[in-house]
């Protein structure tokens, strides 16, 4: 049950950040928001490694962890923070949402993972759910070809980190391989630190908040359960878990936003758990006629000893 929690806690806490991106970004640039929540991250998750006193990971996690947080925590976040400033979130969501499928498929491609026809079938059901969620959310705002472009390059820097982060995880736990990768991302992002510092003087409290918010839980805490996850199953399993961020988001738009659903948006979010659903299952196996079911090794010793009474 370790697993599916910690998979369920990311996925949700990830949900959350859509909120809390939506509202800290109208107070703080791209750049600037990714560094500030890094930063937090770091802080989180270096005091509870030196608390668990876990130390360094092996030598072999070091690629992994490099290029993780370099695209995972730096590009991805900041590519993203800019490309929904970009276009309207309805795009956003559709583009982004490409991600789990490539996942599947550098998994297969670079890790040796299957691709199973239930993992295909319910990544096909919940990307078709996420272009509904899309166009749900979809508002009357245009989008530009930079936002188009730095979506898919969110996309395409998060399928790339999670599965090079993937390997890393057989050379360290999972706290100590986000922990240095949320530290290489912040440095990656250390050129904005003039203008975090300049639109810290001017902006709310509650943007900061919220910016603290999404470097403690949806990173520091949120990334670490993904890891103990990611580490337990395949990437493109874990990746099709994350479909059921969108069908989320709808409804904590609702909660805490007062955003009320259209019946669109319902559908679409039905879809992406559904599909989610269907990736996630066993396929039923059994005994067939022209393959009898192998007996266990107690059985087989059981069955010698009878013959040899006999």
């Amino acid at each position: 049950m370790a697993r599916p929690a910690a998979a369920c806690t990311t996925v949700v806490l990830w949900a959350s950040a859509f909120v809390s991106i939506r509202s800290a970004g109208g107070a703080y640039s791209p750049g600037a928001l990714a560094l500030g929540r890094l930063l937090a991250g770091t802080l989180v998750l270096g005091a509870i490694l030196i608390i668990r006193r876990e130390g360094l990971p092996g030598r072999g996690a070091w690629p992994g962890i490099i290029t993780s947080g370099v695209l995972w925590f730096g590009l991805y976040m900041v590519a993203l923070n800019w490309g929904e400033q970009e276009v309207d979130a309805g795009t956003a969501a559709m583009l982004v949402n490409i991600g789990p499928i490539l996942i599947a498929l550098l998994g297969a491609r670079m890790l040796g993972e299957g691709l199973s026809r239930r993992l295909l079938l319910g990544m096909g059901v919940s990307f078709a759910g996420a272009v509904v969620v899309g166009l749900a959310m979809s508002g009357h705002g245009g989008s530009s070809v930079l936002g188009v472009a730095l979506c898919l390059l969110a996309a395409v820097a998060y399928a790339a980190g999670v599965v090079s982060q993937k390997p890393a995880l057989a050379h360290g736990s999972s706290l100590q391989i986000n922990t240095f990768g949320c530290l290489i991302g912040a440095v990656a992002c250390l050129p904005f630190t003039g203008v975090l510092v300049s639109e810290a003087a001017d902006a709310p409290l509650s943007a900061t908040l919220n910016m603290v918010y999404l470097g403690v839980f949806p990173t520091a805490l949120a990334f670490t359960t993904w890891g103990y996850a990611l580490a337990r199953t395949t990437a493109g399993k874990m990746g099709a878990t994350t479909y059921a961020v969108p069908a989320l988001v709808v409804g904590m738009a609702w909660v805490l936003l007062d955003e009320v659903p259209t019946p669109l948006g319902i559908v679409g979010g039905v879809l992406c758990l559904a599909g989610v659903a269907v990736s996630r299952s066993r396929q039923r196996t059994g005994p067939t006629r022209g393959n009898p079911v192998r007996p266990v090794e107690g059985s087989r010793h059981a069955e010698e000893r009878q013959a040899e009474r006999t």
